[in-house]
């Protein structure tokens, strides 16, 4: 570390600082980088938070260590990672409505993937909640059990209609 570097005691960071360290001359600008692998990144991290019950200080520096951390949007990770965090509980309240079960006999993988398209249906308003849905799946397809993507597509299409109620309804005339 440079003594120009801050070590990372938040995820509350210089972001312009950041893409300009973070970017080889020449190369794009960290919106045309890959938001599927930020998701990507904010589930894992997620997951592991649940399980470990790790500092999210630590949890972050772990995921800059994941070969997948090059091709994301950073900004959009720690912005999605933040919001999750500082939301979980807003998240998983309304989460219980849809659910057919409580949320601790949900599967790990299955919970933090509806947390992470949860807080984009809740707080996020600027992507299409189809586009939430469908990443949302996507996730379950790669990462969760054989079926589990049907059932992350019924639970985040009910919360999609509960949270984006004028959205899902223009979206249906």
């Amino acid at each position: 570390m440079t003594d120009t570097q801050k070590p990372l005691t938040s995820l509350v960071v210089d972001n312009e600082a950041a893409e300009k360290r973070s970017r080889p001359a020449g190369a794009k600008k960290p919106g045309s980088k890959n938001r599927r692998k930020s998701r990507e990144l904010v589930l894992k991290a997620v997951y592991r938070g649940m399980l470990n019950e790790s500092e999210l200080s630590q949890i972050f520096r772990d995921m800059t260590d994941d070969p997948d951390y090059n091709k994301a949007d950073e900004a959009y990770f720690r912005q999605l990672l933040q919001s999750v965090t500082v939301n979980i509980n807003a998240i998983d309240e309304k989460l219980v409505n849809f659910i057919d079960r409580p949320l601790a006999e949900l599967s790990p993988v299955e919970h933090a993937i509806l947390r992470v398209a949860g807080c984009e249906l809740m707080f996020d308003s600027t992507i299409p909640y189809r586009v939430v849905i469908n990443e949302g799946v996507e996730l379950a397809k790669v990462f969760g059990g054989t079926d589990g993507h049907k059932y992350i597509n019924g639970v985040l299409d009910k919360f999609a209609a509960d949270v984006r109620e004028l959205e899902v309804r223009a979206s249906k005339t």
